[in-house]
């Protein structure tokens, strides 16, 4: 049977917090009524997560392994695993147990009433370090001041869309954080959704701060120019 959700969940060194993050999420997907697959891409991990994720397809025969031979990074293991999927609605969560599953629901609901192409999560109460807040919050104001796409925490990764906005999607720097302002570029509908924010379990952030403040605004610009040259052949 074909899915009709497919989520997608970027792995990197997350042992510890994949089996309690995945079993939720499989009890909110069950609680729609249709069939679904967890689409869990493995992006060269190395501490154990492979065994986490054998575990998960043991224990919930929806799961899948995309495994990647390499470390891409988030927005490379993103767009591999949403070009993998087969859902008529992609959902897609970061693998760390920050993001709740239970807000899903609230989102598919956006999507499927027609209101919205893509629903995206709104971490209004952040569990992060001041200074990552202070900076994450910088990176946003410069993104929304050259996008306008109405998006308040482009890097919240919860999120709901139409498979459709997948075909939309291209490799670039930190495409997980500019999946609404393409969509937005290109015609589709996005709004966001206040969503849960929870402290890490387990494990380090894989984003240290150095990330944060330049290479958000180097790949802001870059895709400016390319999508304003896309329109101005």
């Amino acid at each position: 049977m074909m899915p009709y959700f497919s989520l997608v969940v970027p792995i990197y060194n997350e042992v510890g917090n994949i089996l309690p993050l995945i079993g939720e999420a499989v009890g909110v997907l069950s609680a729609r009524g249709r069939p679904f697959e967890i689409i869990l891409v493995n992006d060269g991990s190395d501490d154990g997560s492979a065994k986490e994720i054998s575990e998960a397809i043991r224990c919930w025969p929806q799961c899948v392994e995309l495994r990647l031979p390499a470390r891409g990074g988030q927005g490379p293991a993103l767009l591999a695993g949403l070009r993998a999927a087969q859902g008529e609605l992609l959902l897609t969560m970061d693998g760390d147990g920050q993001n709740d599953p239970i807000d899903f629901p609230a989102l598919i609901d956006r999507v499927e009433s027609g209101e919205l192409d893509v629903a995206c999560g709104w971490r209004v109460d952040r569990h992060d370090s001041w200074r990552r807040r202070v900076l994450s919050r910088f990176a946003n104001e410069v993104r929304q001041g050259i996008f306008d796409d109405g998006v308040h925490d482009a890097g919240c990764q919860l999120r709901v869309m139409r498979l459709a906005v997948r075909e939309v999607l291209f490799p670039m720097d930190m495409l997980q954080s500019f999946i609404p302002a393409i969509a937005v570029a290109t015609g589709f509908r996005v709004g966001e959704q206040p969503v849960a924010h929870h402290p890490r379990r387990h494990g380090v952030t894989k984003f240290p701060m150095g990330q944060l403040l330049l290479p958000p605004v180097i790949a802001t610009v870059k895709l400016r120019v390319r999508l304003w040259l896309k329109a101005h052949p």
